[in-house]
């Protein structure tokens, strides 16, 4: 499966930012879907996943109640509605896929197996 994340940008404190990642190839709905991100200077952080069957999510602490992970398998594709955005939140955004996984065991998971090419968020103070 090939993935294609977009809707990052620039934004302020306490803004608002979709982002979206398409996936192309067949059985979209045999994967669980993340979202990971890279700020400068840091280690790759996970922010949120949804299981392979959309019955569950998981998140980040830092992101819990603010960011909410949805998958629309009719259009192959999952979203990272992020709401208070705030200035830590600034890193390069990327979606991942791997097949019949959990959304907890995405957090965990040490290797996944397909990666988007991620999408910048810069949130201003």
């Amino acid at each position: 499966v090939q993935l294609q994340a977009s809707g990052g940008g620039l934004v302020q404190a306490g803004d608002s930012l979709r982002l979206s990642c398409a996936a192309s190839g067949p059985s979209f709905n045999t994967y669980g879907m993340g979202w990971f991100r890279l700020a400068l200077g840091k280690e790759r952080e996970f922010v949120a996943a949804i299981s392979w069957r959309g019955d569950g999510t998981y998140y980040a602490d830092s992101v819990m109640g603010r960011f909410t992970i949805s998958r629309d398998n009719a259009k192959n594709t999952v979203y990272l509605q992020m709401n208070s955005l705030k200035p830590e939140d600034t890193a390069v955004y990327y979606c991942a896929a791997e097949k019949f996984i959990t959304a907890r065991s995405m957090s965990t998971r040490a290797t996944l197996g397909y990666w988007g090419q991620g999408t910048l968020v810069t949130v201003s103070s």
